[in-house]
């Protein structure tokens, strides 16, 4: 499988993933079945409806390619050919209405990403991107921003379940940012944040304790717009499992990197 095979094989994948994209939709006025995976951890009964619709889908596209997805992970290894999915992104966000809800998917293949796709079926968009052949939002091609100008930039961020262990690092690190660039987003799905780092809506995105569902799709969609995903903690090259990412379009890469870090 090279490039030009990614691209055949992103065609036929998005197509399932936006079929899929239905069943948010169809469920998005009815009523939630709401319980908790952690304190403020949920999931609905559309999370494990959307992520088996997924795995039917996707199977019959690419039958040799395992799973390694949200709701039903376990401890499952990745192998060399995998889907990785989050079938809902922004489960909080969809059980109390808020639009900003996507499916994650992105296929892992011999140790590097070579497709992803975030659909956000509300908002009525999907990002997708090959391996080689650039990013494209609905189709037409998209990129990151060319600021280089932390002043200038708008920063997204996310907060972890974990932030009652993490609360004084998280607040240290908003604080900087909110005090240097043009503004702060939150908006509760880390595959719309690096998406939209991509289209070229936010000038950067950085989060800790992420799961590769989170970011699987959203890190490819990101580099092949143009833009640079790190690890946050030490601005190597990011890995699946790395504690925290550091997204940008790349001209704000270092500044954003040192500004976090206290460098």
């Amino acid at each position: 499988m090279d490039e030009f095979g990614y691209a055949s094989l992103l065609e036929e994948a998005t197509a399932a993933v936006c079929e899929s994209g239905n069943v948010i939709l169809d469920s998005w006025y009815k009523p939630r079945k709401i319980t908790l995976k952690g304190r403020i951890d949920l999931v609905t009964e559309t999370d494990v409806a959307v992520e088996e619709d997924l795995k039917r889908r996707l199977h019959a596209i690419l039958p040799e390619a395992s799973f390694l997805a949200e709701e039903s992970a376990g401890t499952a290894p990745l192998t060399d050919l995998a889907w990785i999915i989050d079938p809902v992104d922004g489960t909080t966000n969809f059980a109390h209405q808020i639009p900003l809800v996507a499916s994650s998917v992105g296929l892992w293949h011999k140790g590097r990403m070579v497709l992803g796709i975030v659909n956000a079926p509300i908002l009525r968009e999907c990002f997708t991107a090959a391996r080689g052949q650039g990013a494209a939002l609905n189709g037409q091609p998209m990129y990151v921003t060319g600021t280089d100008n932390l002043e200038h930039a708008l920063i997204a961020t996310g907060f972890p379940y974990s932030i009652r262990d993490n609360v004084d690092e998280i607040m240290g690190w908003l604080s900087k940012a909110l005090v240097t660039s043009r503004g702060v987003r939150r908006c509760g799905a880390a595959a719309v944040d690096f998406a939209f780092v991509a289209a070229g809506r936010y000038d950067a995105f950085y989060e800790i304790d992420l799961r590769p569902w989170d970011t699987s799709a959203g890190w490819l969609l990101v580099e092949e717009a143009g833009g640079k995903v790190t690890q946050l903690d030490t601005n190597a090259p990011f890995e699946l499992y790395s504690r925290g990412v550091l997204a940008t379009n790349g001209a704000l890469h270092d500044t954003m990197f040192s500004l976090l870090k206290g460098q």
